[in-house]
């Protein structure tokens, strides 16, 4: 029997605009294939219980139509990133706006199938884009481990594996391999930072303008060109 959420949930369901409340989906991928092709908010369903995930439809041309669920997006600075470790693990944000889709859930996705990631860029230098195959994130016990290889370059360089095989860290929860705290000293947000990092997307939002030297703002290419926006999606593989 097919359970849907608008029967079980209906106070969740009026928070959002949500195209999709069916327990079929346990990403876009299974949105996509349910017929569903028009960008926006869904609900799919997690161990943890449902879950509101923007799917993008098409992202990079018609041979990546579809499948995408975003996990990080920054566009205008609507939302507060420097924020302790419980929010990073559940996730926090506007779904249509600026969000992060939360580590737990991250873990889940990536446990379950292989995934790849896609990070889109915009700067003071245009768009660009990263690809990176495979990519998952471990459990909480093992400090929501990043993994990811197989890198193709869209135009922003190779940042991301710097960051490979690093915890996520917060300002209240420290995993970097640093003597100090990335996360409060320089970053202002949480990553899997190294020591401390070559991307820190979840930095300080400066819209895309010049904050000198300091590398607390949000950046993906390097700390001299803050991002105007970004995003992180995964999409499923096999």
């Amino acid at each position: 029997v097919l359970l849907c959420l608008s029967a079980l949930f209906p106070m969740l369901m009026a928070t959002e605009e949500v195209k999709s409340d069916c327990f079929l989906s346990t990403d876009c991928s299974d949105v996509y294939s349910s017929g569903e092709n028009v960008s926006g908010v869904y609900t799919i369903t997690t161990i943890a219980g449902p879950l509101q995930v923007y799917c993008e439809m098409i992202s990079g041309g018609i041979n990546d139509r579809g499948l995408w669920t975003v996990i990080l997006r920054r566009m205008n600075g609507e939302v507060n990133f420097f924020r302790p470790w419980e929010s990073y693990k559940w996730g926090f944000g506007n779904k249509t706006g600026e969000y992060w889709l939360g580590l737990e859930f991250l873990y889940q996705l990536t446990l379950r199938y292989r995934y790849k990631l896609r990070v889109d860029v915009e700067d003071i230098e245009g768009k660009a884009f990263a690809l990176y195959e495979p990519f998952s994130v471990g459990s909480e016990a093992d400090g929501y481990k990043v993994q990811v290889s197989g890198f193709v370059d869209g135009g922003t360089g190779d940042t991301l594996s710097y960051h490979n095989g690093m915890k996520f860290s917060t300002f209240d929860n420290d995993q970097d391999t640093w003597s100090s705290n990335c996360a409060m000293t320089f970053s202002q947000g949480g990553f899997w930072y190294n020591t401390c990092a070559n991307a820190n997307p979840t930095g300080l939002y400066f819209w895309g303008k010049d904050y000198g030297s300091l590398s607390i703002g949000a950046y993906w290419k390097s700390p001299n060109k803050p991002v105007k926006s970004i995003s992180m999606k995964i999409r499923r593989v096999k």
